[in-house]
């Protein structure tokens, strides 16, 4: 095998109190094409300021190819980019997953998932995103010793997602400045409780305990601050039955979950806010990266 496609599904990360350590994946993709080279590094469909060996894409496909004493000499072609960059939707996971997915599978799978795993959470920083990425539906990780344990939920069918996505981007570092250093202990054990039951809550569907689960005091209070007009939107939300309404891992896309699909009502109640909000009915995705055959 010479060439591979693969397409990654985009992430929501957190769920409200699974700061940093849950993440679900969605049906929406960026599909990329790997294939080997002599001697070289060659892109085609990315941006130049991205054409580069810091690339994220590159940069697991080199990560893993040193594990295993393998050349990374490769050309990645960008073939669909339907992930919105910059959004809180997961677009630098699926560059690194899509890397070093396709590394593993070139080169034979010589890495099992759990190694394929630890190598993207190194690049990214933490695992709530690459881990449904990597593995579908709904997965809960925590670092134990630099090792990544991860599980995979399974999604009630009778939850519907909608991402609220404006115009403007908030970085991750911009989104994790504004944190406090230090969280009052009942703040922590209030999203202690709540994470311990949030993998329970979204497989039941049940749903008074979804509304629960996805309350937070450690960060949404004040990433909020940074999202224009967001309070406005989330009114919006409830207002047409939504049950919940958070942050999409740093933003500026918020999630909301709902009984029913109700982006097409969203879609009317949002034209003319300001900042350009649109609402995009999203479904579970539950296999993660996966090949594309052709």
């Amino acid at each position: 095998m010479k060439k591979i496609k693969i397409k990654v599904p985009a992430t929501s990360a957190n769920l409200g109190s699974g700061f940093d350590c849950v993440g679900i994946a969605f049906k929406l993709y960026n599909v990329f094409e790997f294939e080997k080279t002599e001697n070289d590094l060659s892109f085609e469909g990315c941006e130049e300021k991205y054409a580069n060996e810091n690339n994220l894409a590159y940069k697991a496909y080199r990560a893993v190819c040193e594990k295993i004493g393998e050349k990374s000499s490769v050309k990645i072609k960008f073939c669909d980019t339907g992930v919105p960059v910059s959004r809180g939707l997961g677009s630098s996971a699926t560059l690194i997953c899509a890397g070093a997915y396709a590394a593993n599978a070139l080169f034979g799978k010589k890495l099992d998932d759990s190694e394929i795993l630890e190598i993207c959470t190194e690049i990214e920083g933490h695992p709530d995103n690459v881990a449904p990425a990597l593995f579908g539906s709904l997965c809960a990780s925590v670092s134990d010793g630099g090792e990544i344990r991860s599980v995979k939920f399974p999604v009630s069918k009778r939850l519907f997602f909608t991402a609220l996505i404006p115009d403007f981007e908030v970085s991750t570092s911009e989104a994790r400045a504004v944190l406090p250093k230090e969280i009052q202990r009942s703040d922590a054990i209030y999203n202690m409780s709540r994470v311990a039951l949030l993998p329970y809550a979204f497989s039941s569907g049940d749903v008074e305990l979804i509304k629960s689960v996805t309350k937070d005091k450690i960060h949404e209070q004040y990433r909020k601050k940074l999202f224009k007009n967001v309070s406005e939107v989330e009114k919006i939300c409830y207002g047409c039955g939504a049950l919940t309404f958070n942050i999409s891992g740093a933003g500026s896309t918020c999630l909301c979950i709902s009984l029913k699909d109700i982006s097409e009502e969203l879609s009317k109640n949002l034209v003319g806010i300001e900042n350009g909000w649109r609402a995009l009915p999203l479904k579970v995705c539950e296999n993660g990266v996966q090949e594309v055959k052709e």
